[in-house]
């Protein structure tokens, strides 16, 4: 494969543009990473993944690792706070016959591995550092950095999030994010022997559920319905996630409720969606990633399809004869498949809010399994 783009900057040093930088990188490409946290760092808990995860990391050749230092297993089981079981969901095994089909693990040890296989790969990383300006012409992208220097490249991508500045750089009529009136509570507590596999409580307002980041930790998820979106104390954290907990009376829950202490790394977010519509690329600077199609976690994929995103742009990049013809390509292929994970997800999260149809969440969490199930 000859890509017509040789130089290529990325900004964000998040999954998805650690994933570029890998794949790009496979090409003989030289790729520069621009990340403006100088620590690197990944906030947050646990992270839930599902088979279609798992084979873009094989892809990327960090599957192996991710087996090492997460947890996989086949199926998710369902309940109602009282513990009757509703269902146990499939999870088809889509990274080989001797990969369990979903797992989870922690954010921070997830972009450990990432940024290990960036540097590994020869991508050169500038932290503490991002872009001041971006001025395009037929033949490249001059960008200014916040370093004072000046560079050319064939190519940029933004991949600096929900917030990217990229976007409103390049595309200032772009959507903003819209909360969803649901928020997310996470935790990471000791893994109890019996909990092997995702499971998951369903209330009429809460929905709450573990799932294993490693042979000796779990992580605790609480999504709650929540109108308005305002800031909470931290120290609120834990009386409040604990009273969450309160209505599921199974034991697993109330032992997650006693142990709910310092040592349990609470992280409360509002959950925020955002899809802008097609072209994500203006010229030669192209978004990938929550900075286009940024999903809540009712469907476990927003991870999934940023990561997608990054491996079909270096094969559309590998396989086009101009860079128009490979962003158009890649566009083309992604768009389905992103609309479908942040629209469905946000219905889910209607359909929790609301009461309403069971019948429409099972399917459309059947549907969309099954749709993901699909080659990239």
């Amino acid at each position: 494969m000859t890509s017509p783009a040789k130089t290529i900057l990325i900004i964000g040093g998040g999954f998805s543009g650690m994933a570029a930088a890998i794949q790009l990188r496979k090409q003989g490409l030289d790729v520069e990473v621009a990340e403006i946290d100088p620590g690197w760092r990944s906030y947050g808990a646990g992270i839930s993944l599902g088979g279609a995860t798992l084979r873009a990391f094989k892809t990327l050749g960090i599957l192996e690792q991710f087996l090492a230092q997460g947890s996989a297993a086949d199926g998710a089981d369902l309940f109602l706070p009282n513990g009757h079981k509703l269902a146990t969901l499939p999870t088809p095994r889509l990274a080989g016959d001797d990969v369990p089909g979903g797992g989870a693990i922690m954010r921070p040890v997830l972009a450990k591995i990432l940024a290990d296989a960036t540097v590994a790969s020869g991508a050169r990383v500038r932290l503490g550092c991002t872009f001041t300006s971006l001025r395009q012409d037929a033949d490249g992208v001059e960008v200014g950095f916040t370093d004072g220097q000046t560079r050319r490249y064939d190519l940029v991508i933004g991949a600096d999030g929900l917030y990217s500045k990229v976007r409103e750089t390049i595309m200032p009529e772009a959507p903003r994010p819209r909360y969803t009136g649901q928020c997310v509570w996470r935790a990471v507590l000791p893994r109890p022997a019996e909990v092997e596999r995702a499971t998951m409580w369903v209330g009429p307002r809460v929905k709450t559920g573990v799932n294993p980041v490693s042979r000796d930790q779990m992580y605790l998820f609480v999504t709650e319905d929540r109108a308005d979106n305002v800031p909470i104390d931290p120290q609120q954290f834990a009386p409040m996630l604990r009273e969450l907990l309160a209505p599921f009376a199974v034991p697993l829950m109330q032992h997650c409720r006693d142990a709910l202490d310092a040592n349990a790394q609470i992280v409360y977010r509002p959950l925020e969606q955002l899809l802008v519509r097609q072209p994500w690329h203006r010229g030669r600077v192209v978004l990938i990633g929550d900075t286009v199609h940024a999903t809540t976690p009712h469907m476990a994929s927003g991870a999934c399809i940023g990561i997608e995103d990054a491996i079909v742009l270096a094969e559309e990049l590998g396989a086009a004869a101009n860079i128009e013809q490979a962003l158009t390509r890649f566009g083309a292929r992604r768009w389905e498949r992103c609309r479908m994970v942040v629209e469905n997800s946000g219905r889910l999260g209607e359909i929790e809010i609301s009461g309403g149809d069971k019948a429409e969440h099972a399917r459309i969490m059947h549907d969309t399994h099954l749709a993901l199930a699909a080659p990239i």
